[in-house]
């Protein structure tokens, strides 16, 4: 049986996605913006500088994927011509680079562009512009809304999601384990707290802290030592790696051992958790998972 892990998933659905636009018969390809004869066009904008710098690498890597497929020939004969600027994650950034892309390079797409904070600042144009807003790279349920947003499609799991499945386990492993929830202050970050109240319902009162930092914070130091103080069993870190990171090295200094749980987005062993020495991030747990213990089901330290 093959196993498919989601960055080969989403590099064929890249790859799906432009042989459909270069498969457009040629008479309406001459008036698709973004794809000629020779070449398609297809735009995006992450972060290659600011905050959340590290996750510039997936532009990177999709650059690369895309000049293999020229090397090879292509699509259909057609070349890919790659264009993604650098936002710095900041959502005025990126309405003026999305406004370039759609009106000085007339891409046909716009693909895995990064951030909830920048897309949300653009979705609404892009929507009126109708032009296809693909495989955003943010968690959210609302990119799933294609009533409001008919030409946006996201793809990560939502945030929700995730934290439900992330309490869901934790409850598995300790009925009566309590919560912290470290969460960015934006749609990604809310959408954490949400899918443990979801889990926890009337108990999240009483079961859960949480503290929220902004993108911009220097650091969140002093949000872990406040959540540290309530003595939770699990450590939910619903947040970028920046700040992942961040926790785990602040957790391994005040000797506190929850369960932590860090968002997908996040889960990056050369990213997130080798800055911060895997020594950092050695698996340690205050009660110690059974060999008869359901798997994990998603990024999880116990840290």
């Amino acid at each position: 049986m093959v196993s498919i892990n989601r960055r080969r998933w989403l590099t064929g659905a890249a790859g799906a996605g432009l042989a459909a636009v270069a498969g457009v018969r040629a008479s309406l390809a001459e008036d698709t913006p973004g794809v000629t004869a020779t070449e398609i066009r297809i735009g995006s904008t992450t972060s290659l500088s600011g905050p959340v710098s590290a996750l510039g690498v997936q532009a990177r890597c999709q650059e690369a994927y895309f000049k293999m497929l020229n090397e090879q020939g292509g699509i259909t004969g057609r070349q890919i011509k790659y264009i993604y600027y650098d936002d710095a994650f900041n959502p005025a950034k990126t309405v003026e680079q999305v406004r370039r892309l759609i009106e000085s390079d007339n891409v046909a797409f716009l693909f895995n562009m990064l951030g909830t904070a920048p897309n949300s600042s653009v979705v609404k144009y892009i929507n009126a512009a109708k032009v296809p807003h693909l495989f955003l790279s943010v968690n959210g349920d609302k990119w799933g809304d294609y009533k409001t947003y008919p030409w946006t499609m996201g793809f990560a799991p939502s945030a929700r999601t995730e934290a439900q499945v992330f309490v869901k386990y934790a409850l598995s492993q300790n009925k009566n384990a309590k919560f912290a929830v470290l969460y960015q202050n934006d749609d990604l970050g809310k959408d954490f707290v949400a899918g443990a109240k979801d889990v926890l319902g009337e108990r999240f009162a009483t079961a859960a802290v949480v503290a929220s930092h902004e993108v911009t914070d220097p650091t969140i130091d002093s949000q872990i030592v406040a959540l540290r103080g309530a003595n939770p069993d699990m450590l939910i870190s619903g947040t970028t790696a920046k700040f992942c990171a961040q926790s785990i090295r602040k957790i391994y200094e005040l000797g506190w051992k929850p369960m932590h749980f860090i968002a997908s987005g996040a889960a990056s062993i050369s990213s997130t958790i080798a800055p911060v020495g895997l020594d950092k991030s050695q698996a340690r747990s205050r009660q110690p998972m059974s060999r008869t213990s359901p798997t994990p089901p998603g990024p999880m330290i116990p840290a």
